[in-house]
């Protein structure tokens, strides 16, 4: 996926939308610079640089230089492993990837090791920009794979053990933000997003605090706003009838919101993108 401030391509999670998957992903700053969080963590990257991220963690970029673009590559980690079962998927592969070992992993500019990267990310671009080519998938694998044999070369050694408690917030948070994901359009309450993970209030709060730094209120206006966008994209509904999509009852708060996240109210960005 390629991603700005206003689109992505082909269709995707894009800018300011929180999210998780199973694949492993490299974002590539193609031109300006952003900053993106995982777990809680933020990392910021400029220009030709790139970061590591682990499949199922939680992430989103938080800020982009108006002139900024990134890349986002997305595979699954058996792509590295050649076939089940193998030795390279045994000793080189899963021991990285499992239990959040390797969460992250920011690949700057400077060292051989990291341009050696970079250089091949480049070509990854560009490999994919010439879809159909004979053979591409094959030489997007072996990119793939001389990538991966320089980062575990990189950080052999230097790899954490994560707690059990570490495992099960990332689960408990995955359970809540996916029922705010399922029911985003209905009226739902603290409460009830707590109950999914069988926690209290308080802890569902410090959950969302520690890994996106938001509450869990916030997120879940964020994310109707997102699909707000969407629907601005997409459709020729009125802003009213929008509003009440995706959740909002009053249409001044849904434009007060998209305001402040967007800078720009509902119509505006509708102007914007046609």
């Amino acid at each position: 996926h390629t991603i700005t401030k206003n689109d992505i391509f082909p269709k995707g999670r894009g800018f300011h939308d929180i999210h998780w998957h199973d694949e492993i992903q490299f974002t590539y700053v193609s031109k300006g610079s952003l900053k993106v969080q995982v777990e809680g963590n933020e990392y910021h990257l400029e220009e030709g640089e790139a970061l590591f991220i682990n499949g199922g963690l939680i992430h989103v970029t938080t800020d982009m230089s108006e002139d900024g673009e990134y890349v986002g590559f997305m595979f699954p980690e058996k792509i590295l492993g050649f076939f089940a079962g193998s030795r390279m998927e045994q000793n080189y592969v899963l021991p990285y990837l499992n239990n959040y070992v390797l969460p992250a992993l920011l690949i700057r500019k400077g060292t051989e090791e990291d341009e050696h990267i970079l250089s091949r990310l480049t070509e990854l671009k560009e490999v994919f920009g010439n879809v159909g080519e004979t053979a591409f998938e094959y030489e997007v694998s072996v990119k793939l794979v001389d990538i991966w044999l320089q980062i575990i070369k990189n950080i052999e050694g230097s790899v954490r053990k994560v707690s059990v408690s570490y495992i099960r917030r990332q689960e408990r948070m995955k359970k809540m933000m996916q029922f705010i994901i399922d029911h985003y359009m209905d009226a739902i309450t603290l409460n009830e997003i707590a109950e999914v993970a069988n926690v209290s209030v308080e802890e569902c709060r410090r959950c969302f605090r520690d890994t996106i730094k938001e509450t869990p209120v916030h997120f879940l206006l964020s994310y109707r706003v997102i699909m707000g966008m969407e629907l601005l994209r997409n459709t020729d509904l009125a802003v009213t009838d929008i509003a009440f999509r995706v959740g909002f009852n009053d249409t001044s708060h849904f434009i007060q919101t998209f305001k402040k996240k967007t800078g720009m109210t509902p119509k505006d960005y509708r102007n914007n993108i046609f």
